[in-house]
Parts: C-alpha cells; sequence; structure tokens
C-alpha cells in the first residue's frame, strides 16, 4: 500500500547529491540525477551498515563511506565487490517544489 511522504524541498539537494531522511525509524537516501530527476534507497549500506549520505555521489553511482562499495542509485544495483546485496529503491515524484517518496 502506498505511504507517500515529503521527504524534502527539491531545492535542498544539488545535482549528483544526496540527502538523508528518516521516517518510521528508518534511514533514506534522497538523489539527485545531472538530468534533474530524483530517486531514493535505503540510506544504510547492505554491506557494512555506513550511512550512504557520508559518501560520493558521480555518474549515478553512490559509493559507501567506509568500504568504497559501489550502488547504482537508480536501480539499487550492487556494482561489484565488495557489496553483494541491492540497495531497495523507492517510488518518487516531485509536486509543487517537494520531493515525496512511497515509504509503503
Amino acid at each position: 500500500m502506498a505511504q507517500w511522504i515529503e521527504a524534502c524541498a527539491a531545492g535542498d539537494i544539488d545535482e549528483e547529491d544526496v540527502k538523508s531522511f528518516d521516517h518510521g525509524g528508518k534511514t533514506f537516501a534522497i538523489y539527485r540525477s545531472p538530468d534533474d530527476k530524483y530517486y531514493a534507497t535505503d540510506g544504510i549500506c547492505t554491506h557494512e551498515h555506513a550511512f550512504l549520505t557520508d559518501g560520493l555521489v558521480m555518474d549515478n553511482i553512490i559509493e559507501c563511506p567506509k568500504h568504497n562499495g559501489r550502488f547504482d542509485y537508480r536501480t539499487g544495483a550492487a556494482k561489484g565487490a565488495p557489496v553483494c546485496v541491492n540497495l531497495k529503491t523507492y517510488p518518487v515524484k516531485v509536486e509543487a517544489g517537494k520531493v515525496i517518496i512511497d515509504v509503503g
């Protein structure tokens, strides 16, 4: 069941950047791609449980700050060792300048 939650203002995230959003005891990561689209994933690395918002974002990839594991934030796909478990992704929409994600 869909549960749309306002995560932040669209202008709060720079191009190729990430912002953290907590809801219901869970951390999410919100990204803004070079083509001005927004994406959302779990905010914790599946390998070392580090906060992804402390990582580097480049070319649609988030790199974990703890061990350099890489994920495609558009799909959540793990991009090689040491990560092997994908990130969960969430639907995103932008309405009236607000980034809204379906956390349901």
